[in-house]
């Protein structure tokens, strides 16, 4: 006769979620897929993908997707719809794009799958930017929102700026042991009407 089988670790968020709030705080790594918005980048001198990814690594976080997309936003939009539709992706964030140029067109491709926007992560963003570049912070559009239960963030294509939302803002907010709250401890209830009768 077969022993009973022992029942695996949980693999969704929301169950490592529903497991950790039983018991102290604990770190609960997420999965994070990078876009880098740019014609010109490549993976060799993509710098900023770099550095998000090193940061993203570094807190603990898990690496689901990495990929370069040109600044056009149907092929944008293409990837972000591809990655909300992913169950093994959590969170999704960008660099690049989020300008004032032509070619510049991020934040309308992420706002048009957001289902709520983030407003906040905006100013806290510009806040943090001011200090750092002064009035020049008014040049970027970053954004973020969530979309089918998954965070999208948008940071412009610096390795400064990709510092200042991660370091500024990301890091903590997408650790679950970060008081008085955090982005990853709502993330169970993001599509809570979808469950409604």
């Amino acid at each position: 006769m077969t022993p009973p089988q022992e029942p695996g670790p949980p693999t969704s968020l929301r169950q490592r979620i529903e497991m950790a709030e039983a018991h102290p705080r604990e770190f609960i790594p997420v999965r994070i897929a990078i876009l880098t918005v740019s014609d010109t980048r490549t993976r060799e001198n993509d710098v900023s993908g770099d550095t998000l990814e090193a940061r993203v690594r570094e807190a603990g976080h898990h690496i689901a997707d990495r990929t370069i997309v040109a600044d056009d936003k149907g092929r944008i939009v293409d990837q972000l719809i591809v990655w909300i539709a992913d169950p093994e992706i959590d969170v999704i964030i960008s660099t690049g794009g989020t300008g004032l140029t032509g070619r510049d067109v991020t934040p309308e491709a992420f706002r048009s799958v957001f289902d709520k926007e983030i407003d906040g992560f905006s100013a806290v963003f510009h806040r943090i930017s001011y200090d750092k570049i002064g009035t020049s912070t008014i040049q970027s559009r970053a954004c973020a929102g969530v979309a089918k239960g998954t965070y999208l963030f948008a940071l412009p294509g610096s390795p400064g700026a990709v510092r200042d939302g991660w370091d500024g803002i990301l890091k903590a907010q997408l650790d679950y042991r970060h008081k008085p709250c955090n982005f990853i401890e709502i993330m169970p209830r993001l599509e809570e009407h979808l469950r409604r009768k």
